[in-house]
């Protein structure tokens, strides 16, 4: 029979997903587009686990965050449910499930050395990772599209997934501080965010 999980991630990687989910009773649903979250673990009232994944991912982002929601229910699991969602613990965890999926079977070459750099740390979104989330968007359909906040000029203004404008100021740090236009109000953005320019 034909594993459903072939159609959504990297061919080497299907089996030991599978794995992980009949390992820790995981009740899988792959929904549709969420801008605002790639995936999300949750325990239902029966007691049973249910991880969310976004449908349009591409294969190399739907594993990570597979692997990235697992490890929530595996920390929690083992340590408790007072730990921080992504405090120490669920590092470790998270950094301990993807390890044997960072091989050049299943990753390509080119992303190898920024998952090895990411998993030392990893964050709580593979987003605020600038460089591994650009890599990572090479693969997804369509992305030559997009224009990301660190490709504007200065003082562009742009609209985000919302429908609301800002105007992009100068770089703090890592971040860009923006200006909404309704409000006047200071908002920080990552360098990858995804954007639309306003050429008017």
């Amino acid at each position: 029979m034909d594993n459903p999980l072939r159609k959504y991630l990297p061919e080497r990687a299907v089996e030991p997903c599978f794995e992980l989910i009949r390992t820790y009773r995981v009740q899988l649903k792959i929904v549709n587009h969420r801008v605002t979250r790639h995936g999300d673990y949750r325990m239902l009232p029966n007691g049973l686990h249910q991880i969310t994944v976004n449908a349009t991912l591409n294969p190399y982002r739907f594993l990570i965050t597979l692997v990235h929601e697992i490890a929530h229910l595996v920390a929690f699991e083992k340590h408790g449910r007072r730990i921080k969602p992504h405090g120490p613990e669920w590092k470790h965890t998270f950094q301990y499930l993807m390890l044997p999926f960072i091989r050049p079977e299943i990753f390509p070459s080119k992303l190898l050395p920024l998952l090895a750099k990411h998993f030392k740390n990893p964050k709580a979104s593979s987003d605020t990772d600038t460089h591994l989330s650009l890599a990572l968007k090479q693969f997804d359909v369509g992305h030559s599209d997009k224009t990301y906040i660190f490709q504007l000029p200065l003082g562009s203004v742009f609209r985000i997934y919302n429908g609301k404008l800002f105007k992009k100021g100068n770089k703090r740090v890592k971040r860009y501080e923006c200006v909404e236009i309704a409000t006047g109000k200071v908002y920080l953005f990552q360098p990858n965010a995804e954007v639309e320019l306003i050429t008017d």
